[in-house]
């Protein structure tokens, strides 16, 4: 018998839109940041935000308005101040007989109904939309927020006639002020700006680079680098000098790297920005990383693993001892995937301590450790006294060096379960990179269980994805199997505001499990070479990078020119296909 839910939760289930492993996923993380479920719905990718409004609407016998499809004329805009409507997050439909229809993202807020009938001395009837088509109906009916944008103060900060490069360089002789760029709004509101826009647009880096005219300011979104801006070369100091000042970092420093932290709040999200200064031949340049606590807080059901993978994945995170190596390159989704094994891990039977250089994201009843170089406190030290501390699970941000992966090794073997990261393009080729560290092959091949390679793809915006139908040579240049190509719902997003036009929001993981199992141990002994030990896990069942994000294009998640982006196809791949092809 089908479980019965409440309210609009029931609607989405009867239409298909979410799974009961959904719900639980979204009950859960509800409890965790307190939000509702209908917001964290939308936030774990399950259902649409104009999804699960239709349903509220449904149930709550109103209407649903499509804001983008309707033209609100001035003379009802005119009818309610901008103020009210900013504050309540509402906005005048159309006027009706006496009174006035607004739209509004509660259904139940009869405070903020009975509080306009009040100021606007009139019958005030709600209909339902989206708190976002909302938010960017008010500003393109009133503007933006006290007339400014980004794009006005970048106008103005461009214009402004005031010679900072002579201030920095002051400071940076030693005897300039600490609040050189505080001596000038549009700097403070542009950088203020700049992070406030790179969190709306759900950028994971901010990029200010220097140039020998300009000054680049690049957003890096869903993994892909987008220019905003071109600025006047003798705005560089300026900028960086209010970065630092924000970072608590030395301002006089120009000829040294540099790293610090800014703590900064954007609605209802915590936000740490990490910075990171390096010198250039013209002048400094500026990595801000945005690190939304959200993301860590995300299961291991969202990583985006199919099926088998997930099952695997979630009885190596129940072993008592052994390593998991998580390997790719950086910005890979490495972290996420290692800190949703944390969380599922993360119980009050069990003491997990990390040591992680550096520490991203704090988590609630775990033990993290930084790394200081600085002063002899690296990977290999952490990890000796870890074992002191009687830990059940421990993880290693990196395996660089042999004494590291030694450590590590050593751990493993006395009992405990330990998770780390590896730099490498497959799965396979991380036995190879141990053994190349100078670890023996006897010990790699007794400790570690498991590898698992991984990517991170564009997904398809889910408001304007459609059906497609790709070409015979596209499915060629794929590999496709005339069965696979049978049972594909291929899809591609057409671009629209949700996505910036890109036809992409958000992304997810492909990834590459290599279990290792008595055979695997055996050739690990034997120094085989990797291409031999990659046959076999194939064979064994083993889906590489490529085919498992072909296997996502099959299914409608991304598009093939994304997964040609970060995994390559190979003689293997094509054998694999050609062997399933004639089963």
């Amino acid at each position: 018998m089908a479980k019965k839910y409440k309210g609009f939760i029931q609607i989405l289930v009867e239409q298909g839109v979410i799974t009961d492993a959904q719900i639980n996923d979204a009950e859960s993380l509800a409890k965790q940041t307190k939000k509702e479920i209908a917001i964290t719905l939308v936030q774990l990718g399950y259902a649409t935000d104009e999804e699960v409004m239709r349903a509220r609407a449904q149930h709550n016998r109103m209407e649903y308005v499509d804001i983008s499809q309707i033209e609100i004329p001035e003379v009802v805009i005119e009818l309610m101040p901008e103020a009210v409507a900013r504050e309540n997050n509402v906005i005048p439909m159309a006027e009706t007989d006496g009174g006035l229809k607004v739209l509004m993202s509660q259904p139940g807020d009869v405070d903020t109904i009975e509080k306009l009938r009040f100021i606007l001395n009139r019958d005030v009837t709600v209909a339902l939309a989206t708190r976002s088509s909302i938010a960017l109906a008010i500003n393109r009916m009133y503007g933006q927020v006290e007339g400014e944008s980004a794009d006005s103060i970048l106008q103005e900060f461009t214009d402004t006639a005031i010679d900072f490069t002579e201030t920095v360089s002051d400071a940076d002789e030693g005897g300039g002020n600490d609040d050189a760029s505080e001596g000038s709004a549009p700097i403070v509101r542009l950088v203020g700006l700049m992070i406030q826009e790179a969190v709306q647009l759900r950028a994971s880096d901010i990029h200010v680079e220097p140039f020998e005219d300009r000054v680049r300011i690049r957003y890096r979104i869903d993994g892909v680098l987008h220019e905003r801006d071109r600025l006047p070369r003798r705005q560089l100091g300026a900028i960086i000098s209010r970065i630092k000042i924000l970072a608590s970092i030395d301002i006089a420093e120009k000829r040294r790297e540099q790293d610090g932290r800014i703590k900064v709040s954007s609605g209802e999200k915590e936000l740490d920005l990490r910075v990171s200064i390096i010198p250039t031949n013209n002048g400094q340049s500026c990595v801000l990383r945005l690190l939304d606590k959200d993301n860590i807080k995300i299961g291991i059901r969202q990583l985006g693993f199919s099926e088998e993978n997930y099952k695997v994945f979630n009885q190596l995170i129940r072993r008592p001892n052994g390593i998991v190596l998580v390997t790719g390159p950086t910005g890979s989704g490495k972290t996420t995937t290692l800190y949703a094994a944390m969380n599922g891990l993360n119980r009050p039977d069990r003491k997990i301590i990390t040591a992680e250089d550096p520490v991203e994201y704090y988590l609630p009843g775990i033990n993290q450790v930084e790394v200081k170089h600085k002063i002899g406190l690296d990977f290999a030290r952490i990890i000796r006294s870890m074992l002191r501390q009687a830990p059940n699970v421990i993880l290693v941000g990196e395996m660089r060096d042999a004494e590291t992966v030694s450590m590590g090794i050593q751990a493993s073997l006395t009992g405990h379960l330990v998770f780390s990261t590896l730099h490498t393009n497959d799965a396979p080729t991380a036995i190879t990179r141990m053994i190349d560290m100078g670890v023996p092959g006897y010990l790699v091949a007794s400790s570690v269980v498991a590898i698992l390679a991984q990517r991170l793809v564009r997904t398809i915006c889910p408001k304007c994805r459609a059906r497609h139908t790709p070409s015979e040579a596209d499915i060629k240049e794929a590999g496709l199997t005339p069965q696979q190509v049978e049972n594909a719902t291929f899809m591609r997003g057409k671009g629209c505001n949700s996505c910036q036009k890109s036809g992409f929001r958000g992304r997810v993981g492909i990834y590459e499990m290599l279990i290792v199992d008595s055979k695997v141990r055996e050739m690990i002994f034997a120094n085989t070479p990797t291409q031999e030990i990659r046959t076999y896990c194939m064979s064994a069942g083993m889906k590489t990078l490529y085919q498992d994000g072909m296997a996502k294009v099959c299914k409608g998640f991304t598009t093939f020119d994304e997964v040609y982006r970060v995994a390559k196809r190979t003689e293997q791949d094509v054998a694999a296909n050609l062997a399933s092809a004639s089963v």
